[in-house]
């Protein structure tokens, strides 16, 4: 049986169908008891959606909101 820190290893070969058939059950299996690690993939999913919505070349606008946002959190610590 997978712990966390297994399933976390194999999450993105598990999304992107790179796991054996022994590999994916032992995956599935975790996640049918882990609610945390099924928040992850979750999350991780919405991940890839965003990613693969942003545009391949690199847009100025998009790198103005990326610095304004980690100056954000730099000063809510």
């Amino acid at each position: 049986m997978l712990n966390c820190k297994d399933l976390v290893a194999q999450s993105s070969d598990f999304l992107d169908g790179q796991l054996s058939l022994r590999q994916r059950l032992a995956v599935r299996a975790h996640l049918a008891m882990c609610v945390h690690c099924r928040r992850f993939i979750r999350q991780l999913r919405l991940s890839q959606a965003v990613l693969r919505h942003l545009p391949e070349e690199q847009v100025p606008e998009l790198d103005a909101l990326a610095e304004r946002l980690a100056e954000a959190r730099r000063n809510a610590r």
